[in-house]
């Protein structure tokens, strides 16, 4: 019977390496994405391309480590995309994306492929991202770029992976390429570009500007990793720091982390609960599974999401920050106090209502009474 502190220590390593190499590649694509002076609103490719050779080369790293027939992995993308008439050019800058990844491999402790991997490899990597879940089995969960209008703009986004074992996430790694290390630095975007070039606005530097957060179910504990240079080596586990949720329980008090995006949320629905609540401070807006950083690291104490009508929440949205944020000391439920249930595939099926993250018992308890005192009243 394998020790319980060691169970998943494998998968959690690599699942760590993996990400690092995924912020990495996306950092770059990025940079090139903001040095074009105009990008269209309408124009998705380099978010595509970043999307798909995250995919890629995660798929192709838990492959090669745990072996194809034992690697299923549930993610957001599929080869459809390059099913399109101009999709040509796309399927070129992923092949180059992924194997100019794969040569930085080693430095992040993963092993390079012999060779440059060929179209056809790089669309059998991504085709195998095919999973559909369940309650039963080892399932990866990816979301190579959760965010992408912050990815376009240069602000927050997210790389995130996760492991589901029977219906339940095991572990969870948060990439976040643009959250500093330091919180007192959130408050300056980060658009070292407008300013300088010797300062890229996605590569990690010297400041720990981005940072990898990574928890392992029943552990209790959570942590938090810079992003490196890429002229180091990632050194496992050592300059990894324990995180903790904040210890504020007093809602005047409390930060309540907002979605940027409108587009499936329910923002006058959460806007009032906060004030039934008593929640006085500026909210901290950001976009994507950053939320789930910014409340496992203590940045902010409450996120809720209320989905319009008819959206329902993917699980690859939620998996990793939920362990994370748990591991940390915090609450995650639905709207009806239960557990977000991964057992159903790639939905959250039977959400009650919405989601509620909190650092705590005392403010969960209180934003779940207030849900039940206005949902009447509400207009969802």
């Amino acid at each position: 019977m394998e020790d319980e502190n060691e169970q998943y220590a494998k998968e959690l390593e690599v699942a760590v390496r993996i990400v690092h190499v995924a912020c990495a590649l996306c950092g770059r694509v990025q940079e090139k994405l903001l040095a074009t002076e105009v990008v269209s609103k309408e124009d998705d490719s380099p978010v595509t391309v970043a999307d798909l050779s995250v995919q890629a080369i995660t798929s192709w790293f838990l492959s090669k480590t745990f072996g194809v027939q034992n690697v299923s992995i549930i993610a957001e993308e599929d080869v459809e995309t390059f099913s399109k008439d101009d999709s040509t050019g796309l399927l070129e800058a992923v092949v180059d994306a992924v194997n100019e990844s794969l040569t930085f491999a080693s430095m992040y402790g993963l092993q390079s492929p012999e060779t440059t991997l060929g179209t056809s490899e790089v669309l059998e990597a991504i085709g195998r991202c095919s999973s559909t879940g369940g309650p039963s089995g080892r399932h990866w969960v990816l979301d190579p770029v959760d965010g992408t209008l912050g990815f376009v703009r240069g602000d927050q986004y997210a790389v995130a992976l996760a492991l589901i074992e029977d219906g339940k996430v095991v572990l969870g790694v948060l990439g976040c390429p643009n959250y500093p290390v330091k919180t007192e630095w959130l408050n300056y975007h980060y658009q070292y570009h407008e300013t300088t070039s010797q300062l890229s606005p996605t590569t990690p530097d010297a400041c720990g500007k981005g940072c990898v957060l990574y928890a392992k179910r029943g552990s209790g504990e959570a942590w938090l990793q810079s992003l490196i240079p890429e002229d180091k080596t990632l050194e496992w586990s050592n300059h990894a720091r324990l995180i903790r949720v904040s210890s504020v329980d007093d809602p005047s008090l409390a930060t309540l982390c907002e979605p940027v995006e409108k587009a499936n949320s329910n923002h006058s629905f959460t806007a009032g609960l906060a004030h039934s609540v008593g929640l006085r401070k500026q909210p901290l807006r950001v976009h994507s599974m950053v939320k789930y950083a910014a409340i496992a690291r203590g940045d902010a104490e409450i996120f809720m999401k209320f989905a319009k009508s008819g959206y329902k929440e993917k699980i690859w949205d939620h998996a990793a920050g939920v362990v994370i944020v748990e591991e940390a000391g915090g609450v995650v439920t639905d709207a009806g106090g239960r557990p977000l249930d991964f057992s159903k595939g790639t939905y959250l099926e039977d959400l009650d209502r919405g989601i509620i993250a909190c650092s705590g018992v005392t403010l969960h308890g209180k934003l779940i009474d207030a849900v039940y005192a206005s949902w009447d009243s509400s207009n969802l």
